[in-house]
């Protein structure tokens, strides 16, 4: 060896011994040298990658899954506030035509009056005790008027335009014997709101 001669390093030294290789040597080393990084490159970055937006991928559909029903719950409860708030109103509208206790007694003489002011003649005008319903109780009234089918007709008409709720019911119809005057026989039904009675505990 030529004392002058600087000795090579490990890196030297391996491009040497690279240098000495044939063509196909060198290729196949570069090759595999390639194919180890793309397989680091896979495994080290592209896999967990790969794994990470499938998982974002599947929280993604599900969370469109529950935006549907999200919504579709938003529309149905939207439904239902609509529906609550027309029976609310429908409610009170009906508790408007449902008279309070203290309402009966004019009631009463605004039917009799009614029947008065069209000239019919009231033979029997009686209430009848009360039937309780759940949260109301229904006020029959027996009537029996003599007068003719025109004037009758109003006197049903008056009654059917009065603020509170009447209902005529079992209308029975004949003719009088010393006039051409009907009499007639019907029972006039009102109503009024009832506070429903609180739950009394057992005893023990």
């Amino acid at each position: 060896m030529n004392p002058t001669q600087v000795p090579a390093t490990g890196v030297d030294a391996f491009f040497a011994k690279i240098e000495k290789l044939s063509k196909i040597q060198r290729i196949l080393i570069f090759s595999g040298v390639f194919a180890a990084i793309i397989a680091i490159f896979v495994f080290v970055l592209y896999k967990p990658k790969l794994a990470q937006i499938k998982n974002l991928s599947n929280q993604l559909t599900d969370l469109e899954k529950k935006l549907v029903v999200a919504k579709k719950n938003a529309a149905d409860l939207e439904k239902f506030q609509k529906k609550m708030q027309e029976a609310e109103v429908q409610f009170k509208t009906a508790m408007k035509a449902l008279p309070e206790k203290e309402e009966i007694p004019s009631l009463l003489t605004s039917i009799s009056r009614s029947g008065q002011d069209v000239g019919l003649e009231f033979l029997l005008f009686e209430p009848k005790s009360e039937v309780r319903k759940e949260f109301y109780a229904e006020i029959p009234v027996a009537m029996n008027v003599k007068g003719g089918y025109h004037d009758l007709a109003i006197f049903f008409d008056k009654v059917a335009r009065l603020s509170r709720i009447v209902n005529i019911r079992n209308i029975s119809m004949s003719r009088a014997k010393d006039s051409m005057d009907l009499n007639t026989s019907c029972t006039a039904v009102t109503y009024k709101f009832v506070e429903p009675a609180p739950n009394k505990k057992k005893k023990k």
